[in-house]
């Protein structure tokens, strides 16, 4: 079975950094594309960041030159470094790993960016 568990959210102020991980266990995540979603209360889940098989990365124009994303196959982790953050990051942050007709989900970790 697939697990994916995320950790490292909670409260920071403006302008300062997280760094989420995403635990994969029972395969190899290295040799998928792997991603980063966001849900705020009251809005769509949207893609934040994609890395893919071969290290490629993506992100989301509101997010370019603040996040990145990065993966570690020892520990079979990806991460979303966040910095630089902004109270619009608040939300809830969410693993994926994608699959050609699947998404795997974890369960998400919050962010709230405030004063």
């Amino acid at each position: 079975q697939v697990q994916l568990m995320e950790s490292g959210g909670g409260l920071v102020q403006p302008r300062g950094s997280l760094r989420l991980s995403c635990a994969a266990s029972e395969i190899m995540f290295s040799i998928y594309e792997m991603g980063w979603y966001r849900q705020a209360p009251g809005k769509q889940r949207e893609p934040v960041a994609t890395i893919t098989s071969h290290g490629n990365t993506y992100y989301a124009d509101s997010v370019k030159g603040r996040f990145t994303i990065s993966r570690d196959g020892a520990k079979n982790t990806v991460y979303l470094q966040m910095n630089s953050l902004k109270p619009e990051d608040t939300a809830v942050y969410y693993c994926t790993l994608n699959v050609i007709n699947a998404k795997y989900w974890g369960q998400g970790t919050q962010v709230t960016v405030s004063s």
